[in-house]
């Protein structure tokens, strides 16, 4: 019987994309002794190009070891061990390359690939930062020169405080890998929830002046703002390597900040109409002020019911409410039990979220929702939702 051995392997980008490296070793799989190890710091690269050349070191130490050995690839990249397992699409121009030159390395089938929460991955992640460290002053990484020799010789290159930090997110990533899904009232064997990752779109001209804009309107592009705000988003939710399919509102400022997601996870964009912003009819590319001004009336009884429409036939939020939940069916039967990113509109994401809590109608009026935030809902077999975000922010700061 042919050896088995396992590889862990990891990569970083300080900036994503900024200075990276990558980190990888080979380990015995009885007695977790480390066989080898490889490091690099690479220069200017993303955190998915240092992770699949961190993937790509790991396995060509392996081979030298044994090129008839049964690999066992390990990584906290949810990305690349889903590539690599055939499972996700690669589209991304910078990784395709990459991809083909691991899956050389040992020939098909001898390879196994499997995610672990981050801390599992410590000596990988280590070795990674090691090589980071040492770019910053200057040097490529050597095996024995640890970080901490690294700084003793040079500059400081990260305080303890920064990575007692990385330390504290690693262990809450760990926990909350490991932690049962809320569930609420149902049962436990329900199985995993599709869980919708509600985005909205960037920032368009109209934006910042709180314009109505809806499907009926002139259909903006994002402003320099707003793709700003869509890459960053990208950028948060390959770090996160969760999401399994991205789903698009047609209108055009959701295309643009949905393709920047899925250009960075190599995923494709599915359309669903019935993501679609309201049309706002003759309000479209007003402010609430103006519209106050020139329909006084007809803004009193929107606001009042939700069966009402605005001026010159647009659509009521009950509308809304009804095209929003066909599409919301049509996407649970379609991703039953997966991660999916929904990137639509302001009604669009305070309609499922509302219907979630089972609350009024009148709620969307007491939500905020920010430009390219995110929300999320998690949806169980048993019909019962479960909100767990709402309106954050945080990974555009």
């Amino acid at each position: 019987m042919s050896r088995a051995l396992i590889v862990e392997a990891d990569g970083g980008s300080r900036g994503n994309p900024g200075p990276a490296g990558y980190g990888a070793v080979v380990l015995d799989p009885e007695s977790g002794e480390a066989l080898a190890e490889a490091a690099e710091f690479i220069g200017t690269a993303t955190n998915n190009v240092a992770e699949y050349k961190g993937l790509v070191a790991g396995l060509r130490a392996a081979h030298a070891i044994d090129p008839q050995a049964r690999i066992r690839v390990r990584m906290d990249s949810k990305l690349v061990v889903e590539q690599m397992s055939g499972r996700w699409k690669i589209k991304h121009p910078d990784m395709k390359p990459l991809a083909a030159e691991a899956g050389a390395v040992f020939p098909p089938g001898q390879v196994t690939y499997e995610w672990i929460p981050r801390a599992q991955n410590k000596h990988a992640d280590r070795l990674a930062n090691e090589a980071m460290d040492a770019g910053k002053i200057g040097r490529q990484w050597e095996p024995g020169n640890s970080t901490a020799a690294l700084v003793t010789a040079a500059a400081p290159a990260r305080s303890a405080a920064a990575r007692a930090a990385d330390e504290a997110v690693a262990t809450a990533e760990e926990a909350a890998s490991s932690a049962a899904p809320a569930v609420g009232w149902g049962s436990p064997d329900l199985g995993p929830p599709a869980t919708f990752v509600l985005l909205r779109h960037g920032e368009t001209p109209l934006t910042p002046e709180k314009r109505f804009s809806g499907s009926g309107g002139t259909d903006p592009a994002l402003s320099a703002a707003g793709r700003r705000q869509a890459e960053a988003t990208a950028a948060a939710l390959a770090a996160r390597g969760t999401i399994q399919a991205v789903v698009s509102s047609p209108l055009r400022r959701c295309r643009e900040t949905a393709g920047a997601v899925a250009d960075r996870l190599g995923l494709e964009v599915r359309i669903e109409e019935g993501l679609r912003e309201t049309d706002f009819g003759a309000w479209e590319g007003l402010t609430f002020a103006e519209v106050r001004e020139r329909h006084p009336d007809d803004l009193d009884a929107w606001l009042g019911s939700a069966k009402v429409a605005p001026t010159g036939g647009g659509e009521s939020f009950a509308t809304v409410a009804r095209r929003v939940a066909v599409a919301r069916d049509k996407l649970l039967a379609r991703y039953a039990g997966k991660t999916v990113l929904v990137v639509t509109h302001v009604t669009p994401v305070k309609t499922l979220v509302r219907l979630a809590l089972g609350a009024p109608p009148e709620s969307l009026f007491r939500m905020e929702l920010s430009a390219a935030s995110l929300s999320v809902v998690a949806y169980y077999s048993d019909g019962n939702a479960s909100l767990r975000l709402l309106n954050d922010t945080s990974h555009l700061r």
